[in-house]
């Protein structure tokens, strides 16, 4: 797991500074509940996340949960101090881990909570994430009668050898199975999860992956390529010799596949990731994300921003637990962002998507890098011209090499 970032001591009683309040409710407002449970670790993965034989009796379901609700009930105290009325969750998301390890009645507990202690939007888009094998009919059915709105599965790759490269339990036909069995249920909006360029996959493993996702019918996709972290399983086996380092020409071309493929159907971009069948498909949580709103990251290791304050909790769940039933704050430390911290923030997050970045968010080396931005073909010319940064489909592949030209 990668370590946490250094910031300063946080308030015992999680409290933020007056300003960070001022203004809260005029940017959106979500809830992020992180779940630490896996079933097993996957290869690849460096998230906060636990199984039980890690745990053992240190902590579990029941412990996790009571040190949620009392997180969320800081939360609210927090919030009420300042000037506005705490605002009510317009996005909720559950992710983890393997949110659907809890079953469908513990993430109903969870909702219950989230709405108890702040309340929920009329229209709150709520998601949770879930591993196609920990789902079924019932449990989706259980979700959508508690009042989520929103699922996301973990596909991956339809290919069984990609799977088990990744250490994926699920067959290659079960998150098809898993998005049938939740729109039966109600549900309208349903992302598949892909991973792309992982060791042994071809240009055809990823066309039939893409094959599988049109062919379940969800209204959004979500694509990463591989990034091998320091620490985990796959990390080792590239250092012995055993996987090659992904390649970055051949993660470019993925790209450009996956990108052509969904919009042939009918699926356009809104970020760098993500794809959506229509606005009402987008992800509302994760562009609050991107577009500098402010959310309450609730559980073990989770990550929070409130008004240009950053905060993140404690990891291990024991802990966790251990510090909110001593009534203090599960936050390990924050730091405060100035004002040259945001608008960097900004540039960072804001180009990634396709509503693109204002000008006005550049200074005058960063208007000038935008113009040879714009003529080496990286962004939009004409959206330039009408005072937007927008990336082209070459500029997302160097998406992170035109942030940093901008920023010079």
């Amino acid at each position: 797991m990668p370590a946490q970032p250094t910031g300063e001591p946080a308030p015992r009683d999680g409290s933020l500074p007056a300003p960070a309040l001022t203004g809260l409710g005029s940017r959106p407002f979500g809830v992020y509940v992180h779940v630490p449970f896996c079933a097993t670790r996957c290869g690849y993965c460096d998230f906060n996340t636990y199984t039980a034989d890690e745990l053992g009796s240190s902590a579990g379901f029941g412990s996790w949960l009571d040190g949620l609700r009392a997180e969320l009930e800081l939360g609210a105290r927090v919030l009420s101090a300042g000037p506005e009325p705490v605002p009510e969750a317009a996005t909720v998301f559950v992710g983890g881990g393997t949110p659907s390890l809890l079953g469908a009645d513990r993430l109903a507990e969870v909702l219950d909570a989230i709405s108890v202690t702040f309340g929920l939007a009329a229209d709150a888009e709520i998601t949770t994430e879930a591993n196609p094998e920990s789902t079924s009919p019932e449990f989706f059915a259980g979700i959508r009668e508690a009042g989520f709105t929103r699922v996301s599965l973990g596909m991956q790759s339809a290919a069984a050898h990609v799977l088990r490269v990744l250490e994926r339990r699920h067959t290659p036909g079960r998150p098809g199975a898993a998005v049938a069995e939740a729109k039966a249920a109600g549900f309208e909006h349903v992302n598949l999860d892909l991973i792309y360029g992982t060791p042994g996959e071809t240009d055809d493993d990823l066309r039939a992956s893409l094959d599988a996702v049109l062919a379940a019918g969800v209204d959004h996709v979500s694509a990463y390529s591989l990034i091998v972290e320091d620490g985990t399983a796959m990390a080792r086996k590239v250092r012995r010799g055993e996987l090659p380092m992904p390649d970055e020409d051949v993660l470019a071309d993925r790209y450009e596949i996956i990108d052509s493929t969904l919009a042939e159907a009918g699926l356009g971009w809104y970020e760098v990731s993500n794809w959506a069948r229509d606005d009402r498909a987008r992800c509302r949580h994760n562009l609050g994300y991107w577009q500098g709103g402010d959310w309450w990251g609730a559980g073990p290791g989770a990550h929070s921003h409130v008004g240009g304050v950053r905060w993140w909790n404690v990891k291990h769940p024991a802990r966790y637990a251990a510090l909110l039933a001593e009534g203090a704050s599960p936050a390990a430390a924050r730091e405060l962002l100035d004002t040259e911290d945001r608008r960097v923030e900004r540039i960072m997050l804001e180009l990634r998507v396709a509503d693109g970045l204002p000008v006005d968010a550049l200074d005058e080396p960063g208007l000038q890098a935008a113009e040879r931005a714009a003529a080496d073909g990286l962004l939009d010319p004409a959206r330039l011209s009408a005072g937007r940064c927008v990336l082209t489909a070459r500029g997302r592949l160097l998406a992170d090499g035109v942030v940093a030209d901008l920023l010079a």
